[in-house]
């Protein structure tokens, strides 16, 4: 390709598109679902909060019972080929570590989860009880001034 040949597909790229930056916005076009008439409201399912902090929950029980089963036969079989002079005992002890390493992530991953599917149930329970009875005062409220009205 010649250099010409370039700047004349570069021209013609540039002029199809021009360059510009958007940022923390969707296109004017109607892109995204948020905003007025759009299907963007969040809506939280108990049951849903509850489903995904149950799986964090087993995942990190299952884990925590069965996750090291393996490390005192495979620290054994290491140490047993290090002293043999092998270098896959050495190789066996650095994956066991990293195993170790990881399901303690894992664990700590799922734990938080569960814990915060457990916070978040409970801060939309008490937001819906406070909502619930602020609309029902104010119910309460309307139907006062109506009755003063029928006076």
């Amino acid at each position: 390709m010649a250099w010409d040949e370039w700047e004349q597909l570069k021209a013609a790229a540039a002029e199809k598109q021009s360059t510009r930056m958007r940022l923390n916005q969707y296109p004017a076009d109607g892109g995204g679902t948020g905003g007025q008439g759009g299907q963007g409201d969040l809506k939280v399912n108990q049951t849903d909060l509850a489903a995904v902090g149950n799986s964090a929950y087993e995942l990190f029980d299952g884990l925590g019972r069965s996750g090291r089963d393996a490390w005192s036969s495979s620290q054994t079989a290491a140490k047993d080929l290090s002293t043999q002079g092998f270098a896959l005992g050495g190789g066996l002890h650095h994956v066991q570590e990293k195993w170790e390493n990881q399901l303690t992530s894992l664990l700590d991953a799922c734990g938080h989860i569960s814990n915060h599917m457990r916070f978040t149930k409970k801060t939309h329970q008490d937001d819906e009880r406070s909502t619930v009875t602020t609309v029902s005062s104010i119910a309460l409220l309307d139907e006062g001034f109506s009755e003063r009205k029928q006076s």
